[in-house]
């Protein structure tokens, strides 16, 4: 990439987070344009959608929580690895409001620019959860896909006024119906549905 497309793209990213972390995830791709003082023809050739902008402004951040997790995989506990990633993963989509909903239908579409992404999530969660599984210690009758509705459920919370300041306190309860304890603790433990 030559040094002054560089410059572009590098400005268009720390705009498009500022414009994005603002106004949400259906952002103006006008407005990223204007505030980073370049033309749309400079912006699409960059960014041709919304959804490749925001892949690339979640791209660090989902690498990173990937990395994190696969980190705690041997340095946590099952139950420390699980709930942080539950965590992390809201703290994500409650950095861009209404990222969850695109997340959420990117999952299963390999043409969108987001689905790398969302596999690598969705990944990261599922193996926490089987490790967790593993140790007796979570339901057995939930998956990485239902880790995944979660997260979008609690974002949608963060997006809702009234209902934003009961969020990081849910995360909480979310957590503690998945996390059992101990086996044979009373919760169901069929098996996990297969993703979809």
């Amino acid at each position: 990439m030559r040094a002054d497309a560089r410059k572009n793209y590098d400005r268009l990213l720390a705009v498009g987070r500022e414009v994005v972390t603002e106004h949400g995830a259906e952002a103006s791709l006008r407005d990223v344009a204007r505030k980073a003082d370049v033309g749309l023809g400079t912006l699409y050739r960059h960014f041709p959608t919304r959804e490749a902008l925001l892949e690339a402004l979640l791209r660090t951040n989902v690498d990173e929580l990937t990395t994190q997790a696969a980190d705690r995989e041997t340095s946590s506990t099952p139950e420390d690895a699980l709930t942080s990633w539950l965590r992390d993963s809201v703290a994500l989509t409650h950095e861009y409001r209404g990222v969850a909903a695109l997340l959420t239908a990117a999952m299963d579409d390999p043409e969108s620019a987001l689905n790398a992404s969302c596999v690598a999530l969705h990944d990261a969660g599922t193996r926490a959860l089987e490790r967790a599984h593993t140790a007796g210690i979570a339901r057995t009758d939930i998956d990485g896909t239902d880790l995944f509705a979660l997260i979008a459920a609690l974002a949608w919370l963060y997006d809702q006024p009234s209902l934003a300041p009961r969020a990081d306190h849910l995360v909480g309860v979310i957590s503690g119906a998945v996390l059992t304890g101990q086996a044979g603790s009373g919760v169901s433990q069929g098996r996990p549905r297969a993703r979809r």
